[in-house]
């Protein structure tokens, strides 16, 4: 084999010799306006915040305060509410109020669409209770109304010292400004397709509608925007659009992502490759739920996409190798199940019994080939035998083999070193000792 071999025309690789260093790693936040929403922070460099949204009818109080008290937590940081008629706005101060009495924090998000000016003026208490206003430019008012009650909430919010999001939706674009934008494009020399007309009136629609709540004296501080689309390509051109012509905290999420792997795999791709650009202050991921299903699911994999692309941590981490022929016993598969079922069920005890927990990685893995090598690697790790291997498993601590387990109890042996493990490493006690 010669000294030079090429992976491409243009990319020669030379025989022990390292290539010229690649970058790596996020592009820098982009730089926004920090907005506070009850007593969390949204841009303005703060961590990026996972928020949801309850699918209970407002007016049932006690169905709603125990979905929000689920998802928060679940580590929903946000928890916006619909507000869409008089019983809704009645019930949120009592929502509130048995929030507060439960220990739930977690800031309430009204979600107001064509009557919102009216439900807040005529429910005082509720334009209190809530700590953010959501409303869409697309569906506030029409015609002559429309700037009297879009005006309407933004002196609401103006007055109650609350955060408002504007937030554009391709399914409910403010319909005259489309028009226009439209007509002028028809009459241009090189006119755009309909697709990027619509694009520029979601942007457009956001900042004009951004800029009039300023006039009108919201500060740059109450407000976040979202230009919210269902296809992955189009959120990524409108967010990208958005984020270049803007200083606002952005809230960030593809609508109607759909049910199940699509709606997640889709949310991922989007939202992943605008985080990696730097674009998001907070995410939501809408999936839609099974009939009766678990709600908190989208706010599991909101966090997972900000700790697997490092920009946060939520739950410690187990790496699970995907099975092979190798592995035609079921054992790893079962142990990796139960151990990330169990520090999910853990976790909310754990964050205040052992700070830091958050950053514990833990494999399991099922043969020789990758198991040891991973398991090293790990805070804590086991190589389990694959098929033909001998029944043995060795375990790592630390980077260095600290047992070996045999016999029919190897997965709850492994379960108590981790315990084991979590108490020493994270315990009180052992902060006291560090201090």
């Amino acid at each position: 084999m010669s000294a030079i071999e090429f992976a491409s025309p243009r990319e020669p690789v030379v025989a022990g010799c390292l290539p010229a260093p690649v970058a790596s790693g996020p592009l820098p936040r982009h730089r926004t306006v920090g907005v506070r929403v009850g007593d969390v922070m949204v841009g303005g460099g703060a961590p990026v915040v996972v928020q949801s949204m309850t699918n209970t009818d407002t007016a049932d109080i006690d169905g709603t305060v125990a979905q929000v008290a689920a998802l928060a937590r679940a580590g929903s940081e946000l928890v916006r509410i619909t507000v869409d008629r008089d019983e809704a706005a009645a019930a949120v101060p009592y929502i509130k109020e048995k929030l507060l009495a439960r220990g739930v924090t977690a800031p309430l998000v009204g979600d107001f669409h064509y009557i919102g000016h009216k439900l807040l003026a005529d429910h005082p208490a509720c334009a209190e209770a809530l700590d953010k206003y959501r409303i869409n430019p697309g569906n506030v008012g029409f015609k002559d109304k429309k700037d009297r009650q879009f005006g309407a909430i933004v002196e609401l919010a103006a007055r109650h010292g609350k955060a408002v999001r504007i937030g554009a939706n391709w399914g409910s674009l403010d319909q005259e400004l489309l028009t226009h934008l439209m007509d002028l494009n028809a009459a241009s020399a090189a006119p755009l397709d309909a697709r990027a007309v619509t694009r520029e009136a979601m942007v457009q629609s956001a900042l004009l509608s951004a800029a009039r709540a300023e006039e009108m004296g919201l500060g740059r501080d109450r407000i976040i925007l979202s230009a919210k689309v269902s296809a992955v390509q189009e959120l990524i051109a409108v967010y990208r659009m958005l984020a270049q012509r803007s200083d606002y905290a952005i809230h960030l999420g593809l609508t109607e992502a759909g049910m199940g792997s699509k709606g997640i795999v889709a949310s991922s791709a989007a939202m992943g490759i605008l985080l990696q650009e730097g674009i998001g202050d907070t995410i939501r991921v809408s999936l839609t739920p099974e009939p009766n299903g678990d709600r908190t699911v989208e706010v599991k994999v909101a966090q997972e996409i900000l700790q697997t692309m490092g920009f946060r941590t939520f739950v410690p981490l187990v790496a699970a190798c995907p099975g092979c022929g190798r592995t035609t016993s079921t054992v790893f598969q079962e142990l990796a199940r139960d151990i990330q079922s169990w520090i999910s069920t853990s976790m909310p005890e754990w964050k205040a019994t052992y700070p830091g927990v958050e950053n514990l990685n833990v494999a399991v893995m099922g043969c020789i080939v990758n198991g040891p090598g991973e398991s090293k690697h790990a805070d804590i790790g086991i190589s389990l035998p694959g098929t033909g291997e001998v029944p043995t498993a060795p375990v790592f601590i630390d980077g260095k083999k600290a047992a070996t387990l045999r016999g029919p109890a190897i997965a709850a042996d492994f379960k108590g070193m981790v315990a084991d493990y979590i108490e020493k490493r994270y315990g009180l006690g052992a902060k006291t000792a560090a201090e």
